[in-house]
């Protein structure tokens, strides 16, 4: 297959695949968010590979840009960043354990915790996921291809129906930054009018 075919028909797939979200789901999430920011609860990200690399810059961008401007803030951390203790707990105890193990530190009543794996069958993302329904705190998951077990053991599941890792992957992100919009155009415009100023800054960057 040529380079040129080859990119024509990966974007027709990812733009298949975009109809078929169903973005009541995502609604679901943004609304979650929102629940969890107005009860001033802690949202808790994390995953694997790819998965870490989105939970990372979704933590980043969020923290930075849904309430920029106002003082009562949005809480978000990203389970996959702290380095030495991924490995130390993956050294020590188990690399399955690299999530919940943080989680038992933090988690709390009125917390959100948000796990992303393409598969949905990560074992420390399932474990991480597990403790917080223990703890009946609300648990979101970002997954691919059939679902996998996390779709079916969390409150709200976001789920990208196709067999393509990266395609998953790419399609994860895109999702979260329309639930960012969303949020900034909700959150922040409605209650401190700073979204507006958040967009033109955007402009100047």
């Amino acid at each position: 297959m040529s380079g040129h075919k080859h990119f024509t028909e990966y974007f027709k797939q990812v733009s298949d695949v975009l109809t078929r979200i169903d973005v009541s789901e995502l609604e679901a999430v943004a609304n979650s968010i929102t629940e969890c920011y107005n009860r001033e609860g802690m949202i808790y990200i994390f995953g694997n590979g790819g998965s870490s690399a989105t939970a990372t810059h979704v933590a980043g961008d969020y923290l930075k840009a849904i309430t920029f401007g106002m003082d009562k803030r949005l809480k978000i951390i990203c389970l996959s960043d702290n380095t030495p203790g991924l490995m130390a707990i993956a050294n020590d105890i188990s690399y399955d354990d690299i999530f919940v193990e943080q989680l038992k530190s933090f988690i709390k009543s009125g917390d959100l915790v948000i796990g992303i794996s393409g598969s949905g069958n990560s074992e420390n993302v399932l474990r991480a996921l597990k403790l917080a329904n223990d703890r009946k705190v609300e648990t979101v998951a970002l997954v691919g291809f059939s679902g996998g077990k996390a779709k079916s053991m969390v409150d709200i599941c976001v789920h990208i129906p196709i067999n393509d890792m990266e395609m998953t992957e790419d399609l994860h992100l895109l999702c979260f930054h329309a639930i960012k919009q969303h949020l900034i155009n909700t959150i922040n415009i409605t209650q401190s009018g700073m979204g507006d100023k958040y967009n033109r800054r955007m402009k100047e960057c």
